[in-house]
């Protein structure tokens, strides 16, 4: 499971969190973290420690709405050509996917980067759409093109959000009790920690930022018990190595000169104020929402979710992915229901992939 070098240190820190005696749910926002959890039976042994672990809408590809899907499915239809990153590939909606769009003869590419996109609106007469999709982190990689210069025919379909205002929301809906946060490493390099003070303050949440491997999240767990047992609310850092408490200013700057804050609808969620990244009018000429707002009006009226599905209580922390009645069943890699099947970092293809479940 573990190294032998670590197998010690895993030890130590959960007999430590054992002394501790507490019994807690932890919530973690984040598909890599899940993956760690998983791979290593961390779930199971924290479990036997007395701490629950929750994955809460941390897939961004997962959170992104079937209505987004189908608009990058419209703009395909249209005679559009569509960027996208693979996992958006296979996400299903309830008129298909972007690969059964393919399928029908429309171009829809997939690219490993904005620049890949950037590169093929150069070699092309025809309009190109990138379906930006990503929390913090990647926001800004989709910044860096629009801010030095994009060709005349290419446009961003802006699908970015950002973290805290989903926290917001899993509190103030207050579905399930968490007793403390296990923040995401990969966003915090980017935001810094200051993001997550307010939620501290406001509902005297432990939270601790925290890195990949196993002993990061198993270190994390021990820190958010410590404080639950001495009463603290505090913002950790675990991941020092990478995460600075002003996170990277250049990144945050260029998010801040590229994007506005928008109210929009996250899978699993009603509209959540401000918590998309919509892009500032200055780049209205190369704003999909805007370029193509003829064709977007045309996006059809569409269900969240198959019937059946249960993925926005996976992504609200509700359930388990086992939990889904389809899981394994109905729904898996080669057939999903819904986008936490898709993606590498979707609870449900997690689960599937490390738990030997098999149609």
């Amino acid at each position: 499971m573990f190294k032998l070098r670590d197998a010690g240190t895993a030890e130590r820190i959960l007999k430590d969190i054992k002394a501790l005696d507490v019994r807690c749910t932890l919530m973690h926002v984040c598909g890599t973290h899940q993956d760690t959890m998983v791979r290593f039976g961390l779930e199971e042994l924290l479990s036997d420690a007395g701490i629950e672990i929750r994955q809460g809408p941390g897939c961004p590809v997962c959170v992104t709405t079937s209505k987004e899907v189908a608009a990058g499915i419209t703009l395909a239809k249209a005679g559009k050509t569509v960027c996208v990153f693979g996992d958006m590939m296979k996400v299903p909606t309830t008129i298909g996917s972007l690969n059964d769009a393919k399928a029908d003869g429309a171009d829809v590419r997939i690219v490993y980067s904005i620049e890949d996109a950037v590169r093929t609106a150069s070699s092309l007469k025809n309009d190109v759409v990138f379906m930006a999709v990503g929390f913090e982190t990647t926001a800004p990689t989709t910044a860096v093109p629009l801010n030095k210069g994009v060709p005349d025919n290419f446009s961003v379909y802006s699908c970015h959000r950002i973290v805290p205002p989903a926290l917001e929301a899993i509190f103030e809906m207050g579905e399930i009790k968490v007793d403390g946060f296990i923040q995401p490493g990969h966003v915090s390099v980017i935001t810094g920690l200051s993001i997550y003070a307010p939620f501290s303050s406001k509902y005297k949440i432990p939270q601790v930022v925290a890195g990949f491997e196993p002993l990061d999240l198993l270190m994390a767990s021990y820190m958010l018990a410590k404080q639950i047992k001495e009463g603290r609310a505090e913002v950790e850092n675990e991941y020092s190595r990478l995460v600075k408490k002003d996170g990277n200013p250049k990144a945050r700057k260029l998010i801040d000169d590229t994007f506005i804050p928008a109210d929009r609808e996250w899978r699993g969620f009603p509209v959540i104020p401000k918590s998309a990244l919509a892009l500032k009018d200055k780049f209205k000429d190369h704003d999909a929402s805007k370029v193509h707002e003829d064709i977007l009006m045309n996006v059809p009226h569409i269900e969240e979710e198959a019937k059946g599905c249960r993925c926005g209580e996976v992504l609200r922390g509700l359930i388990r992915s086992e939990e889904c009645p389809m899981f394994g069943k109905a729904c898996d890699p080669n057939n999903p229901m819904g986008p936490c099947m898709v993606s590498h970092e979707g609870s449900c293809s997690i689960a599937f992939r490390f738990s030997g479940q098999r149609r």
